[in-house]
């Protein structure tokens, strides 16, 4: 069964629905195109599809839909993305044949796949939507996890005396390119995390990233507290007790969701300390499926457990007073039969200090088999920061590597680079390795290149001249001051 459309569209457009709720368009120049030709000026403002379909007037999809050009175009990007969803030929395939027992579960605080779902605050979030990403394109078997937050990240907005606002608009459900996700008799996932005398309903939620999706927990399920509809309210609160609720949300809820799709993952990618109650989770799922103790469900686990920690700084890592994790994991360890105290014991740097903070990053590490940071220099740093763990240990030996960010160049690329870059090397010229790319981007006529480079400059300053009529706007500009930017 497919996707339900939002509103009644004229009879052949009713596939904009499946383009809409991929977002593989956020890298697709000709999805790009398409979707301004619906309405130029709300993808110039929105960049989402699912609220151009919600908004657009009857009148000018009728338009569309009898325009042979527009159709053609439809057809063509339906068909490649179908054409990519089926395709056994990636790298994935040729890289492991036989496939993996499960899929990469993929867990992260926030998720940065473009602007239609901002549910990021920096770099963290755009690292995992790139990634998420780059394993569509790859075939990479990976299904991500995240929170769906009410407010997400604040907006950053000058006013009219140059002083700094901040706005937290609301992400409406009904307005994002998402859907729910459905158990397989149909009804809407929603999972349930125990907590001190209640339960936290999670609505289960996704998104598609071409062969990807990612799951999104939400909390704002009318059946829950107001107070525990707002877990999800907003990323990062900055107060102690939200922040250790969402990370539980996040862990334990995601793991729930994860089994009840029927789902195995055969590995558990943690990114950053926020996420390793799921972890946790995996173990305490051990025990109760096969009468594990704790410690013989941690050693079965961790090696499928991969942790990347981001931060440079000890600062960086999550601390939560040990009487406030106490009180939240004392019901899942005890249904599981673990025990509490041995848990407790992996998020200390000190064993017998019953009183230290408790580190999410300690956690991560104790549960993890693998361990990376995402520089070479970031790598050598975390070995220092970890090193209090390993007290014996000289410091090059401490069990951190380091896998260096990249970028998932389609999705930052312009057009006409777009255009260069497959001229010289080939559509799918990002799939391989920069060492086979150099010799044909040396081919370059220095021509194009300056002409690229001058297409777009212009094209930052039209931008950033109509941001600034905007501002002004917003900010009650005399019309002249507004016309004038």
């Amino acid at each position: 069964m497919g996707p339900t459309p939002p509103r009644r569209l004229p009879p052949g457009l009713e596939v904009l629905v499946e383009l809409a709720l991929d977002l593989r368009w956020t890298w697709s120049h000709a999805g790009d195109a398409l979707w301004a030709r619906i309405d130029p000026d709300a993808w110039e403002q929105t960049r989402n599809p699912w609220l151009i379909l919600l908004t657009a007037p009857y009148e000018r999809l009728e338009a569309l839909a009898a325009d042979e050009g527009f159709r053609r175009e439809l057809q063509a990007l339906l068909a490649e993305r179908r054409a990519h969803r089926r395709r056994t030929d990636l790298w994935f395939h040729a890289a492991q044949p036989a496939g993996l027992p499960g899929p990469v579960a993929y867990f992260v605080m926030e998720l940065g796949v473009g602007e239609a779902l901002p549910l990021y605050a920096g770099g963290l979030g755009v690292l995992a939507g790139d990634h998420l990403k780059t394993a569509s394109d790859l075939g990479v078997p990976l299904v991500g996890v995240c929170l769906l937050y009410q407010r997400g990240y604040f907006r950053q907005l000058l006013d009219a005396q140059g002083e700094q606002q901040e706005l937290h608009p609301y992400n409406d459900p009904l307005t994002l390119p998402i859907e729910p996700a459905r158990e397989p008799d149909g009804d809407w996932l929603r999972v349930a995390v125990p907590l001190p005398g209640r339960e936290l309903r999670l609505r289960v939620w996704q998104v598609r990233l071409g062969r990807v999706r990612v799951l999104l927990l939400d909390s704002n399920d009318p059946l829950n507290s107001p107070l525990d509809r707002g877990i999800t309210g907003e990323l990062y609160p900055a107060a102690a007790e939200p922040r250790l609720l969402q990370e539980l949300a996040l862990g334990f809820g995601g793991w729930e969701a994860l089994r009840r799709l029927g789902l195995e993952p055969s590995v558990c990618h943690l990114n950053e300390g926020h996420t390793a109650f799921a972890a946790l989770a995996r173990a305490l799922d051990h025990m109760r499926r096969h009468g594990a103790g704790f410690e013989e469900a941690r050693a079965a686990t961790r090696a499928g457990n991969l942790f990347t920690t981001h931060t440079p700084v000890q600062a960086g890592f999550d601390r939560f007073d040990p009487a406030l994790v106490c009180q939240y994991l004392a019901l899942p360890c005890a249904r599981a039969g673990a025990s509490l105290e041995a848990v407790l014991a992996l998020g200390r740097e000190r064993l017998e200090d019953g009183g230290e903070a408790f580190n999410m990053s300690r956690l991560a590490l104790a549960l993890a088999g693998r361990v990376n940071g995402v520089s070479r220099l970031h790598g050598a740093v975390s070995r220092e920061l970890f090193q209090p763990l390993f007290p014996r240990w000289p410091r090059r030996e401490v069990p951190v590597g380091h896998v260096t960010n990249a970028v998932h160049v389609p999705s930052w690329d312009s057009a006409e680079a777009d255009a260069l870059w497959t001229r010289l090397c080939g559509k799918e010229r990002w799939l391989g390795t920069l060492e086979t790319l150099a010799g044909a981007l040396e081919e370059a006529p220095a021509e194009a290149l300056w002409e690229l480079r001058a297409r777009g400059r212009r094209r930052l300053v039209e931008v950033v001249r109509r941001r600034l009529a905007r501002q002004l706007s917003m900010q009650g500009a005399p019309r002249e001051a507004v016309e004038a930017a």
